[in-house]
């Protein structure tokens, strides 16, 4: 819709994770680098966490594009209770037919696999996203399947990719011995306004944006609102542009933006969290005695 208007070959702020939009802000960065020493490392379990949003995914999809034919990875993305049972997840996110009775024989089928595709000199992965929505049963199960690795060989890594609640799901008592093999974790935190900043521009660039489509105060604007998270940004960057489009604006400013949030500050797209951080507040202060803007209801 604004595409022309703006100079750009594609939408720079799409809600779905695109590995070729990634931006390794400072925490990104870390994140992923986590993500590859548990793998070089073999830690039997990987554990990255993160708010809705954060670009947990993304990471994820950006080193699945970087494995070779020597990694065999299954992926579940359903973790409800009401689409199955684990073990039939797990045959089904590697392919593996599954005309098996029970949970005892999918194990069986399940561990033969493995075996079979580690002599072959396979790395066998397991990610499992939104893994916190796993009760306590199924990571309890989980963690007898890990059983697979014994005497000092791992022949299955496993990721877990989930929301804050799921450290604190691995922290009961009754997960004690899960938390013990845990050996890579990390918690993906929002990024700051340099970050912020530099992830919008890295994504306008990379829809083919040759010039700043944004001021230094909508930006600040945004990341207040949005604290940090990307999914959050580009929703906000995503209708300003919108906006800029309709009033036939061609750069963005914070007016404008403040405009948009609060036409839509009823619905549920725009939510911020309870808690302000100190960054946002810092920021929030430097918009108030620069740019005079009332920003009463951050």
């Amino acid at each position: 819709m604004y595409k022309e208007f703006f100079g750009l070959k594609e939408k720079p702020f799409s809600l779905t994770p695109d590995p070729a939009y990634l931006y390794l802000s400072k925490n990104h960065s870390r994140a992923q680098t986590m993500l590859e020493y548990g793998l070089m490392s073999h830690a039997g379990f990987t554990v990255i966490t993160g708010d809705i949003g954060a670009g947990k995914t993304t990471l994820v999809h950006h080193m699945l594009e970087q494995m070779d034919d020597d990694h065999l990875i299954g992926v579940i993305n359903n973790t409800h209770a009401a689409f199955g049972d684990l073990m039939s997840w797990v045959l089904s996110a590697f392919d593996i037919p599954n005309g098996h009775q029970d949970n005892a024989q999918r194990l069986r089928a399940f561990t033969d696999f493995v075996m079979d595709k580690y002599s072959d000199g396979k790395h066998i992965i397991l990610i499992i996203d939104e893994a916190q929505n796993l009760t306590t049963e199924i990571l309890e199960e989980l963690r007898l399947i890990s059983n697979i690795n014994i005497a000092g060989e791992v022949y299955l890594q496993m990721m877990l990719i989930g929301q804050p609640e799921l450290i604190e799901k691995l922290n009961q008592p009754e997960l004690t011995q899960f938390a013990q093999r845990i050996g890579v974790e990390f918690n993906l935190r929002p990024m700051d306004f340099e970050d912020t900043k530099a992830y919008i521009r890295h994504r306008v660039a990379c829809a083919g944006g040759e010039r700043e489509l944004f001021t230094d105060s909508a930006m600040g604007v945004i990341f207040c609102y949005a604290e940090g998270i990307p999914r959050r940004i580009n929703t906000l960057c995503d209708m300003s542009l919108v906006y800029a489009f309709a009033d036939e604006q061609p750069l963005v400013d914070a007016n404008l933006v403040l405009d948009m949030i609060e036409d839509r500050s009823t619905t549920a797209v725009i939510r911020r969290s309870k808690s302000i951080t100190e960054e946002v507040g810092r920021v929030k202060e430097w918009l108030v005695q620069t740019y005079a803007l009332e920003l009463d209801s951050i």
